[in-house]
């Protein structure tokens, strides 16, 4: 497979559901906080709550991005709030440092959540010194993946060409954008994407298990 990828410079990952395995079921704490905070701040019932939730989710990219637009939410409090969860289930992963390490080229982090909460997994994992750059959502101005206008604007902030670079992401959806612009693209089909558009003609690679997919690069 590596000669396939040695054009490949810069290697960009998602966060959430990608550096960690989706069935630890972490990210649902973040889940129910986002709930949470809607219904305390609007007045709304769980159930409404969580419809709004996501609604928005899937009409804007993130919940936070209605927010902002409709209810003009503080993104600070927001994510604060949101982000304020146990981080004890996330284990060291000694294969992936590994594996990323391995990797040549630049390494980044490309996510809809902020600095603060993707340094403290990276932390946790092991990976905390593996990253040169997390492009996070302060630094799109709140507009989230997949909005195509945010691929341009991390390859512009980090002077990356998108035609030496290879996209890891648990959500279909966001690799499309990637594509568009000449980026290879991994989807990490672990259970994360619940609408997969029936086009998958923007998917160069599909895995379940990313340590793994890293390792059979250096196969023959």
């Amino acid at each position: 497979m590596l000669a396939r990828l040695t054009h490949i410079r810069n290697w960009i990952f998602d966060l959430d559901n990608t550096l960690y395995p989706a069935r630890i079921n972490f990210f649902s704490q973040v889940d129910q906080r986002i709930t949470d905070f809607i219904a305390g701040r609007l007045a709304l019932d769980a159930v409404a709550a969580r419809r709004l939730q996501k609604n928005y989710f899937y009409t804007r990219g993130t919940t936070l991005a209605g927010l902002i637009a409709e209810h003009n939410v503080d993104p600070h409090d927001y994510l604060g709030f949101v982000h304020d969860v146990d981080m004890d289930v996330l284990d060291h992963d000694a294969s992936l440092v590994a594996a990323i390490a391995r990797l040549p080229g630049r390494k980044l982090i490309f996510t809809n959540g902020d600095v603060v909460y993707a340094q403290k997994i990276l932390a946790r994992l092991g990976l905390g010194d593996s990253f040169e750059a997390i492009h996070d959502i302060h630094a799109t101005n709140y507009v989230p993946k997949p909005e195509p206008s945010v691929y341009d604007g991390l390859c512009a902030t980090h002077a990356i060409n998108p035609r030496e670079s290879l996209f890891v992401e648990d959500m279909a959806r966001n690799l499309k954008p990637a594509k568009a612009i000449g980026m290879t693209t991994v989807w990490l089909d672990n259970g994360s994407e619940q609408h997969i558009d029936e086009d998958r003609s923007f998917i160069d690679f599909t895995t379940n298990d990313l340590g793994k997919w890293l390792d059979e690069i250096w196969e023959e």
